[in-house]
């Protein structure tokens, strides 16, 4: 469809055509190895390092960020004492929750697809990786920080619909989270609904995915991508998906209508409800495509249940011709190279409130 020497290039590379493809994983980059002279490492767009973690990431310490991961998934944090911030943002569904639209408290335990409860929101839950470099959070970017994003799940009336100053009390009586406060804020100890959101701010900003078969082949290891998945990702740039999917995080800070399907009885203007703004109607930021594979359904009311559809749709909107060898060879390169979770959120065997956590269906990851 498009005339390159893609195949060329990538023998050119490695001296083969294909050849088992390998995992990044725990390797070590190997940001000496050479591509051919005048190559820009094989890449249709010019290569930009990963960002460095901010030093409010770095600087956090260990004891806030674990303080953070128990209050992460402890069902405390809500009205029923059954629903915590897990059950929208599980590590078994790509740090979504598997379904359409998320499920508030009044759901019980159960979490993950299945889950139904009086409390369905408005929109799906989106992937937590890489929050840390965002500079607005939210489907229509109403958060600045990750502290103030924290305490809107949890004030929410449809959502965990906690009341903080009772929190705190119930809180501060479990001596091992009075422990725990007094470690992760020296200079606070105080059991506080400012250092509650701040806990949870530190632990999800350790949800870094940053070790994808592309960053290895971007570091200097052309062998980490197959023929089709080098295509994929230069079809990607053909079409103008980095565009808004910018790499290296593949996300932006664009709002955008992409007149997505619409859910029956579900009324959501997007980020005109936070400008104010009539063009902003109908406008959602353009989320990480890093490790999508795990999180569907897409879009922020989950109206398209299947990745290949999701992608389809966004090709359609892009206005330019495509074809299905487009779709396949851009979902291949979405799905096996930008895939890293392993720094997702990591389950306790138990939580100091002693309530059961969230729990995932069978067949869950």
């Amino acid at each position: 469809m498009r005339a390159r020497c893609i195949i060329g290039v990538f023998a050119l590379l490695t001296g083969a055509c294909g050849g088992p493809i390998e995992t990044l994983s725990e390797a070590e980059p190997a940001p000496d190895a050479e591509f051919p002279a005048g190559i820009d490492r094989a890449t249709p767009w010019p290569v930009t390092a990963f960002p460095a973690l901010p030093l409010i990431a770095t600087d956090a310490p260990a004891a806030r960020v674990e303080l953070g991961r128990l209050l992460f998934f402890d069902p405390i944090l809500s009205i029923d004492r059954e629903t915590a911030c897990a059950t929208c943002h599980s590590e078994r569904w790509g740090m979504g929750d598997g379904l359409p639209r998320s499920v508030g408290h009044g759901a019980g335990l159960r979490a993950g697809p299945g889950r139904r409860g009086p409390n369905t929101l408005r929109r799906n839950a989106p992937a937590l990786y890489n929050l840390v470099f965002r500079e607005s959070l939210l489907w229509d970017g109403g958060s600045r920080t990750l502290e103030e994003q924290a305490l809107i799940p949890l004030l929410s009336d449809d959502e965990m619909s906690v009341d903080p100053a009772t929190l705190v009390e119930e809180l501060a009586k479990i001596p091992e989270y009075s422990g725990l406060f007094s470690h992760a804020f020296p200079e606070d100890p105080r059991v506080s609904v400012e250092n509650l959101a701040g806990a949870l701010a530190a632990y999800q900003r350790t949800f870094i995915s940053n070790r994808s078969t592309y960053d290895g082949y971007v570091e200097g290891r052309p062998q980490l991508m197959s023929v089709d998945e080098v295509e994929g990702m230069f079809r990607f740039a053909d079409l103008g998906c980095h565009e808004c999917h910018t790499p290296p995080l593949f996300e932006s800070e664009i709002f955008a209508n992409r007149n997505v399907p619409e859910v029956d009885g579900v009324e959501d203007r997007g980020r005109e409800e936070q400008t104010g703004l009539v063009e902003d109607r109908g406008k959602f930021r353009a989320v990480t495509l890093r490790n999508l594979m795990s999180n569907g359904p897409y879009f922020h009311n989950g109206s398209v249940t299947n990745k290949e559809d999701a992608i389809r749709h966004e090709l359609t909107q892009s206005g330019m011709l495509f074809d299905d060898e487009d779709v396949r060879l851009i979902t291949l390169f979405i799905d096996k190279t930008l895939r890293d979770e392993r720094l997702e959120a990591v389950r306790p065997a138990a939580v100091p409130s002693g309530l059961p956590l969230p729990i995932d269906p069978p067949g869950s990851r």
